[in-house]
């Protein structure tokens, strides 16, 4: 008898599709020790790894590795603003575009931008606005990219470290760096720098305080410059929220001076030979 071609044969053994579905995950401890080893109520952030100039094409470009967060923003411009109405005489215009990449989370994702990513990239935009001295740039405009590798957890907060550390890159004139941090409320109990595990694992028992926070700071200047929470809590949980991620910022801000001076050096000219 002749075979079908055509036909997609099945597999000759089969197994219940019910050994595949995921189990739902175990709500998450409010105390001691969390998974990777920090502590829980401490200003405990992940050890980072950044670099800069990686991207030839592109004006400035950085990339950070936080645990298993990994992102890379490239900084283009500034240059002719593409449409003529937008164009401003006195000052210059800063795009954010921020997308994850199709692996970069369990569960895989496709190239158009979702929702969420449009929000994300809202939200970046109005967090390094304030830091770029756009009126040097009149009809002008300076793109930012921000490709997200793998997502780990507290993709934005290092976003926007990311993008800030591309602009000075790309010699773009700035007020101050921008540096974000990110906490996870869990009733009366916090974590910084958190997880994706921890971003979106079960609650406690408590209903209250329960939210993310994520500040973008100016360390030099002592100002916040962005400013996104999700959840309920409660105005005094929030304002010592807003006092962590400060302090967790100011503990970035060494390794990422430290960075930035590397690229200058690297950048620089040899010294002429006597």
């Amino acid at each position: 008898m002749p075979t079908d071609t055509n036909r997609v044969r099945g597999p000759e053994a089969s197994q219940s599709p019910s050994l595949f579905l995921c189990k739902p995950p175990a709500p998450l401890p409010s105390v001691g020790t969390r998974a990777d080893g920090r502590q829980r109520d401490q200003v405990d952030v992940r050890p980072i790894f950044v670099r800069c100039g990686l991207v030839s094409q592109a004006k400035g470009s950085a990339y950070i590795e936080a645990g298993n967060t990994k992102i890379i923003s490239c900084v283009y411009g500034p240059k002719e603003t593409e449409r003529k109405d937008e164009t401003d005489m006195k000052c210059g215009r800063l795009t954010t575009d921020m997308r994850f990449a199709p692996f970069s989370c369990p569960v895989r994702g496709s190239w158009i931008q979702g929702s969420q990513e449009k929000d994300l990239s809202l939200m970046l935009h109005e967090s390094l606005q304030p830091a770029v001295c756009l009126h040097r740039y009149p009809r002008s405009q300076i793109e930012v990219s921000v490709m997200v590798l793998e997502n780990s957890g507290s993709v934005l907060s290092h976003a926007v470290t990311c993008s800030s550390l591309a602009l000075a890159d790309a010699g773009i004139e700035m007020y101050d760096l921008v540096l974000g941090c990110s906490i996870h409320q869990d009733g009366t109990s916090y974590v910084v720098d958190p997880t994706y595990t921890e971003e979106n694992g079960c609650c406690s028992g408590s209903k209250e305080n329960q939210g993310g926070l994520m500040v973008a700071f100016l360390p030099s200047l002592n100002q916040i410059s962005g400013l996104q929470s999700d959840g309920e809590m409660s105005e005094e949980t929030l304002t010592a929220g807003i006092r962590t991620c400060i302090e967790g910022c100011y503990k970035l801000y060494p390794v990422i001076q430290q960075a930035l001076a590397r690229a200058v050096r690297r950048a620089a000219p040899p010294p002429p030979e006597s």
